[in-house]
């Protein structure tokens, strides 16, 4: 009953929020967000009332778990071999160094604030690791509602989208890596080869293979059942099997001291992205998938603003303004010496990094996993409560101010339709 609650809760607020941000032309996103962070609002008044919450998100945490790996589903399935092949170095080399740059200064900015105020310690550099791997992440959404809306054509606008769309797979590899790492440096596990190398490792292969083989058994059920209500119910089936075979590792990880997990995030790109290239009708089911998915992730938004605590916003103020700062940096200048390395067009060189500051989904359903990982744990429960604040008050500012930026760097590179801002 208080499941049910919830979600008609959180979905009729998600609703309310979409036409509140369209008389302000904002993202949906952002909506969803703010009605999370208005019922976050209420859950901390009831809850001193009552000792009772007016939405349980971890109840729904099951919800957060399934959208994440819809999420992780629909990158994967941009990554088509024939597009990739098109793109040519020159896109992967601007994106690697982009966000590579963005991880390294938010990693060294964030421990040197810690160093400054004095209290840098296991738990402090774990935080600092983690927000350095989410940092590498953007929006795909949000950048390509600004390049429709005002129709953007030019080198800029053809470089943005495929290294948007090339950013989170990065970001989900640099994301596994960084994880393992901090989990052991939190827990006070012995840093070894073994714990930064080959258990990260490890998990990410067994989570690429793994969603591997998922991504071909789909593409080969497909051609045993042949209508769009089927296909789609593999979709979900073939996600869910991969969200589940996750949550089988943590058990193992938990109950028989299994020495690695696997990343859903990577295990259902994986799935999407063998889907994709295995099976010539992949583009239009997936196109199905994306039209029953729109509740799914609304929830998710709303769910995980209402996750954010308000009176954990002054404790770790420094800390999140230098996040702010050193990833925005860090895409301004990655994407700029990136631009030199490959010879860029000019305005490429001087806007790109501009169009990569906002924030959204993936970063989101990163905090939203350290979050799911880390709570519960006397050592590590801290690190999920700054995740959430920090990631979550970020991407309301990204949100807010990533799509006018990339707007005006656009409008600088002269690859605006004037006709479309009268």
């Amino acid at each position: 009953m208080q499941v049910l609650l919830g979600i008609v809760l959180a979905l009729a607020a998600g609703l309310l929020s979409t036409r509140l941000v369209k008389l302000i032309h904002l993202p949906n996103v952002t909506g969803y967000l703010v009605a999370g962070l208005l019922i976050g609002v209420v859950n901390i008044i009831t809850y001193k009332k009552s000792g009772t919450y007016i939405l349980d998100v971890k109840s729904l945490s099951i919800i957060v778990d399934l959208a994440l790996g819809f999420i992780a589903f629909s990158i994967g399935g941009e990554f088509k071999l024939t597009s990739l092949k098109k793109l040519g170095k020159s896109i992967f080399t601007i994106t690697f160094l982009q966000s590579f740059l963005a991880l390294v200064l938010v990693d060294v900015f964030v421990i040197v604030a810690f160093l400054c105020m004095g209290n840098l310690n296991n738990e402090n550099a774990a935080l600092a690791i983690i927000l350095g791997a989410i940092a590498t992440a953007t929006a795909p959404a949000a950048t390509l509602m600004v390049v429709r809306q005002y129709k953007a054509k030019g080198p800029v606008t053809d470089t943005l989208l495929p290294v948007v769309a090339l950013d989170d797979a990065f970001g989900l590899m640099f994301f596994s890596i960084s994880f393992a790492i901090a989990k052991a440096l939190a827990e006070g596990a012995k840093l070894t080869v073994m714990t930064i190398l080959v258990l990260p490792l490890a998990e990410i292969i067994c989570s690429l293979l793994i969603g591997a083989i998922l991504g071909a058994l789909l593409s080969l059920a497909t051609k045993w059942f042949k209508s769009r209500a089927n296909r789609l119910c593999l979709m979900v089936l073939f996600v869910f099997a991969g969200v589940v075979t996750c949550e089988l590792f943590e058990h193992l990880q938990a109950a028989y001291n299994f020495p690695f997990g696997l990343s859903s995030l990577l295990l259902c790109m994986m799935i999407g992205a063998m889907f994709c290239n295995m099976c010539e009708q992949a583009l239009v089911i997936m196109d199905g998938c994306e039209r029953w998915t729109p509740p799914l992730f609304m929830l998710f938004f709303v769910l995980s603003g209402a996750e954010l605590d308000v009176r954990n916003l002054a404790s770790i103020g420094v800390v999140g303004v230098v996040y702010l700062v050193a990833r925005c940096a860090g895409k301004y200048f990655g994407a700029r010496l990136g631009a030199k390395v490959v010879h860029a067009d000019e305005n490429v060189t001087k806007y790109l990094g501009l169009t990569l500051f906002p924030q959204a989904g993936v970063a989101i359903g990163m905090a939203q996993m350290v979050s799911n990982k880390f709570s519960g744990n006397p050592l590590t429960d801290g690190i999920a409560v700054s995740i959430i604040t920090i990631v979550l008050s970020a991407t309301l500012i990204y949100e807010l101010l990533g799509p006018v930026i990339t707007k005006i760097a656009l409008q600088k590179a002269g690859e605006i339709d004037e006709s479309t801002l009268a």
